[in-house]
């Protein structure tokens, strides 16, 4: 009885909540995303009727400023649904996930006095290494950031400490299960809607917050990051310092710099905008196309310059994009296929990944992709956009019943988001010139004979493994034989003994024959 009464309050809680979020969402004018969405019938007249209790105050300001301080105002949660929803424009529709693009995740800080008690609780004695931890010099919706000092190998070193948010977990478990409410209600009450997966969106978000939430994950990130370009020009992050990192703290290498939006201190400090501009698409491409694995929020409040030299420095690795094989390949060869002007290989390419539906015209995929990338050509280089173009390929492959694919919407997202910075830094930047060496160079050691050896080590090593369990799989044959030699008359055919050895015979002339075809 006391389950049941206990499961009631806290369905009734969640609903509750849930009338809250609608009424501050209302309050605070966030409801004029809707306006020419097509909406109709009751939905539009609920719309209407929320409107009313709208403050006047905020019909002075711009549509993403109210949306950007109603999901402020309701928490972190929201924030983090609003900043999900921008890579689905499946879901929310082009022009909300524009607006939400422009969602900047700043929350007030939490209390100084609660950090030494973080601290000792996520540390132990290890927390006594930690010195001069300073006042919060950036906080979001799920953590703060700290400067402190650390005495190393070298002397006393500055370092960056990354605290979550007291009691985090629970205002999300809350806010989470009205999410869920919301949208049961929806795939109940609007079976339109059900195509979208409400309630696997949220699941979603569950998943990536709760992520978010164990420090020791971003640092493992970071960790990855840096292995990989740490050879990179231009380009460099923080290192992690693990005896000072655990599930509620993260402790990382200080990185000064400009902030890469500050023009005029990068100006002042003799650095050359144009090289900055390239190094940090370059880098990006990078991260995409080789290693697959690429910072997902490279907005301008987490990319500064150094000081010295005009490095790109990136902070705060809380969300992470990444992309297989196949995704890596389908980035860069529809990047070359632009750049050379290769419509038909580009539209190939959907079809061969799976991408678009083979019940669908390579040829008149390929025509839709031309009129993409022919009105480029002869335009000026401030006028060239990657990520427009990127953006024009998805709204086209919508036409051909191509399904949207998360992790190239949010790479897409990103593609923005630097190509924005880029151009505030070099308005003239070339996107297609200055991604052309990156782009070449992978298809170059892909397709050309450095791609053919290594695919070619890679399918002897499989062979190799394979012969390896030859000797198992015959003595297991072996045994089967045995058990069926008092049954010789009934025994099938491909548990005769002549059938192992053909197989065995047909797998070496396979993979003798696969070999072969690679040099």
């Amino acid at each position: 009885m006391e389950n049941q009464i206990g499961t009631t309050f806290m369905g009734l809680s969640a609903y509750f909540r849930l009338l809250r979020a609608g009424y501050v969402l209302a309050r605070e004018g966030a409801l004029s995303i809707t306006e020419g969405q097509g909406i109709k019938g009751p939905a539009a007249r609920a719309i209407k009727l929320a409107r009313l209790i709208e403050r006047r105050s905020v019909r002075k300001t711009g549509r993403v400023e109210r949306l950007s301080k109603a999901l402020q105002k309701l928490g972190p949660t929201y924030v983090k649904l609003g900043q999900m929803l921008a890579t689905r424009p499946d879901i929310v529709g082009a022009h909300v996930s524009t607006d939400l693009q422009g969602l900047q995740d700043q929350m007030p800080p939490f209390d100084q006095k609660l950090v030494p008690e973080i601290l000792k609780r996520s540390l132990g004695n290890g927390a006594d290494k930690l010195l001069d931890v300073s006042e919060p010099i950036a906080a979001a919706s799920i953590a703060q950031v700290h400067q402190a000092y650390i005495e190393g190998p070298t002397g006393r070193q500055k370092v960056a400490i990354k605290l979550l948010r007291p009691d985090i977990e629970e205002r999300f478990y809350k806010d989470l299960a009205s999410m869920r409410a919301a949208a049961g209600l929806v795939e109940r009450m609007v079976p339109k809607a059900r195509r979208l997966r409400p309630l696997d969106v949220i699941k979603t978000l569950e998943r990536s917050a709760f992520l978010e939430m164990d420090l020791r994950l971003e640092a493992a990130a970071i960790s990855e990051m840096r292995e990989n370009t740490e050879q990179d020009p231009g380009f460099e992050i923080p290192t992690v310092v693990w005896p000072q990192t655990a599930r509620e703290v993260m402790t990382t290498s200080w990185m000064d710099g400009i902030p890469i939006r500050d023009h005029a201190k990068i100006d002042a400090a003799g650095l050359d905008r144009k090289k900055i501009a390239k190094d940090l698409l370059q880098s990006f491409l990078r991260h995409a196309i080789r290693d697959g694995f690429f910072h997902a929020d490279m907005h301008p409040g987490n990319l500064f310059v150094a000081p010295d030299d005009g490095t790109v420095r990136a902070v705060d690795f809380g969300i992470m994009g990444r992309i297989g094989p196949e995704e890596q390949k389908f980035l860069a060869e529809i990047l070359y296929g632009f750049i050379t002007r290769n419509y038909r290989r580009i539209a190939q390419l959907h079809f061969d990944i799976g991408y678009v539906p083979k019940t669908q015209s390579v040829d008149d995929f390929a025509q839709a992709l031309r009129a993409i990338g022919e009105p480029l050509v002869g335009r000026a280089a401030n006028e060239i956009s990657m990520a427009k173009v990127l953006t024009q390929l998805m709204d086209v492959t919508e036409l051909f019943d191509m399904e949207t694919r998360t992790e190239l919407v949010m790479l897409q997202k990103n593609m923005v988001l630097v190509e924005g910075v880029a151009r505030s830094l070099d308005p003239e930047l070339n996107m297609w010139t200055t991604a052309e060496p990156i782009v070449s160079e992978w298809v170059k050691r892909k397709v050309g004979p450095e791609g053919i050896i290594k695919d070619a080590i890679a399918t002897g090593n499989e062979f190799l493994l394979a012969a390896k369990k030859l000797p198992d799989l015959l003595g297991r044959y072996e045994r089967m034989l045995e058990l069926s030699e008092k049954h010789r008359d009934q025994t099938p055919f491909f548990m005769k003994r002549w059938f192992a050895i053909l197989s065995v015979t047909l797998m070496l002339l396979l993979g003798a024959a696969a070999l072969n075809s690679l040099f």
